[in-house]
Protein backbone atom coordinates (compact mmCIF):
# COMPACT_ATOMS: atom_id res chain seq x y z
CA UNK A 1 0.00 0.00 0.00
CA UNK A 2 2.98 2.17 0.80
CA UNK A 3 4.16 2.28 -2.71
CA UNK A 4 0.81 2.84 -4.09
CA UNK A 5 0.44 5.70 -2.37
CA UNK A 6 3.80 6.97 -2.99
CA UNK A 7 3.38 6.64 -6.79
CA UNK A 8 -0.01 8.65 -6.53
CA UNK A 9 1.53 11.40 -4.44
CA UNK A 10 4.25 11.73 -7.08
CA UNK A 11 1.78 12.25 -9.67
CA UNK A 12 0.14 14.71 -7.38
CA UNK A 13 3.57 16.37 -7.05
CA UNK A 14 3.41 16.94 -10.89
CA UNK A 15 0.01 18.20 -10.71
CA UNK A 16 0.64 21.11 -8.27
CA UNK A 17 4.70 21.99 -9.67
CA UNK A 18 2.46 22.44 -12.83
CA UNK A 19 -0.49 24.87 -11.06
CA UNK A 20 2.19 26.57 -9.21
CA UNK A 21 3.43 27.17 -12.80
CA UNK A 22 -0.44 28.27 -14.14
CA UNK A 23 -0.91 30.24 -10.95
CA UNK A 24 1.10 33.22 -11.83
CA UNK A 25 2.71 33.68 -8.93
CA UNK A 26 -0.27 32.60 -7.00
CA UNK A 27 -2.00 35.31 -8.47
CA UNK A 28 -4.71 33.22 -10.37
CA UNK A 29 -7.47 31.50 -7.70
CA UNK A 30 -8.22 27.75 -9.82
CA UNK A 31 -4.42 26.84 -10.80
CA UNK A 32 -3.32 28.25 -6.81
CA UNK A 33 -6.46 26.48 -5.29
CA UNK A 34 -4.83 23.74 -6.98
CA UNK A 35 -1.96 23.85 -6.16
CA UNK A 36 -2.53 24.07 -2.45
CA UNK A 37 -4.67 21.06 -2.60
CA UNK A 38 -2.43 19.04 -4.19
CA UNK A 39 0.51 20.16 -2.21
CA UNK A 40 -1.59 19.27 0.78
CA UNK A 41 -2.44 15.72 -0.54
CA UNK A 42 0.84 14.82 -1.83
CA UNK A 43 2.43 15.89 0.98
CA UNK A 44 0.38 13.62 3.14
CA UNK A 45 0.73 10.95 0.86
CA UNK A 46 4.57 10.80 0.86
CA UNK A 47 4.84 10.79 4.59
CA UNK A 48 2.48 8.12 4.60
CA UNK A 49 4.41 5.91 2.90
CA UNK A 50 7.80 6.96 4.53
CA UNK A 51 6.04 5.41 7.64
CA UNK A 52 7.45 2.31 6.12
CA UNK A 53 9.81 2.96 2.92
CA UNK A 54 13.40 4.35 3.74
CA UNK A 55 13.32 8.17 3.52
CA UNK A 56 15.74 8.43 0.81
CA UNK A 57 14.16 5.44 -1.56
CA UNK A 58 10.96 7.52 -0.91
CA UNK A 59 11.91 10.86 -1.51
CA UNK A 60 13.95 9.80 -4.98
CA UNK A 61 10.62 8.15 -6.06
CA UNK A 62 8.53 11.05 -5.13
CA UNK A 63 10.63 13.56 -6.92
CA UNK A 64 10.83 11.16 -10.06
CA UNK A 65 7.60 10.32 -10.91
CA UNK A 66 6.38 14.36 -10.35
CA UNK A 67 9.32 15.52 -12.47
CA UNK A 68 9.05 13.05 -15.42
CA UNK A 69 5.33 13.91 -15.37
CA UNK A 70 5.77 17.27 -15.15
CA UNK A 71 8.08 17.17 -17.83
CA UNK A 72 6.03 15.25 -20.21
CA UNK A 73 2.65 17.08 -19.41
CA UNK A 74 4.71 19.96 -20.50
CA UNK A 75 6.06 18.30 -23.55
CA UNK A 76 2.81 17.42 -24.84
CA UNK A 77 0.77 20.19 -24.56
CA UNK A 78 3.92 22.33 -25.93
CA UNK A 79 4.62 24.26 -23.00
CA UNK A 80 8.05 22.73 -23.37
CA UNK A 81 10.09 21.90 -26.52
CA UNK A 82 10.26 17.64 -27.07
CA UNK A 83 13.67 16.11 -27.88
CA UNK A 84 15.22 12.28 -28.17
CA UNK A 85 17.73 13.26 -25.64
CA UNK A 86 14.78 14.84 -23.34
CA UNK A 87 12.46 11.43 -23.83
CA UNK A 88 15.61 9.56 -23.23
CA UNK A 89 17.11 11.04 -19.79
CA UNK A 90 13.35 10.83 -18.78
CA UNK A 91 13.64 7.28 -19.48
CA UNK A 92 16.53 6.94 -17.19
CA UNK A 93 14.92 8.42 -13.94
CA UNK A 94 11.64 5.78 -14.96
CA UNK A 95 14.28 3.15 -15.18
CA UNK A 96 16.02 4.45 -12.11
CA UNK A 97 12.74 4.75 -10.05
CA UNK A 98 11.66 1.17 -10.98
CA UNK A 99 15.69 -0.08 -9.91
CA UNK A 100 14.94 1.43 -6.43
CA UNK A 101 11.47 -0.56 -6.08
CA UNK A 102 13.20 -3.54 -7.15
CA UNK A 103 16.45 -3.66 -4.70
CA UNK A 104 13.90 -2.67 -1.96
Amino acid sequence: MSWFVLVVSGVLEAVWATALGKSEGLSRLAPSAVFFVALACSMAGLGYAMRSLPVGTAYAVWVGVGAVLTVTYAMVTGEEAASLVKVLLLAGIVGCVIGLKVLH
